[in-house]
């Protein structure tokens, strides 16, 4: 009886390890406004552990990710791109994170949205 419960509980850890996904793939949106804000996010993202890929689009404002899910979550990368100062529908920066990116990249300022739309 033993050696079934034993056998059974290694079959199931087996199961429970190959639902994660090795490349996972997902988007978020992420708010930004430049150059250098997709820069910004992207290094952000990918120095989390376990992200392979980030790619952040200026106009959708969609970060695109492939990512082990054995190592990240959705939550850990949203928490990585805040961090830096950039908000996720998730996770909102904070003040002294938003506050911290050069002023061109302040996406909460409606002049700074202006001047970029002009340009």
């Amino acid at each position: 009886m033993k050696k079934l419960l034993i056998v059974a509980l290694i079959a199931l850890t087996g199961f429970s390890v190959q639902a994660q996904n090795k490349n996972a793939r997902a988007t978020m949106d992420v708010d930004g406004i430049c150059g250098m804000c997709k820069v910004r996010i992207e290094k952000a993202a990918i120095k989390t552990k376990g992200v392979k890929s980030a790619v952040w689009d200026i106009e959708s404002k969609q970060l695109s990710l492939i990512y082990d899910e054995r190592k990240a979550s959705l939550t850990s990368i949203s928490q990585s791109v805040a961090q830096v100062g950039h908000d996720t529908k998730e996770i909102t920066a904070t003040d002294e994170a938003y506050n911290s990116v050069h002023p061109c990249c302040l996406y909460r300022n409606e002049d700074v949205i202006k001047d970029h739309k002009e340009n």
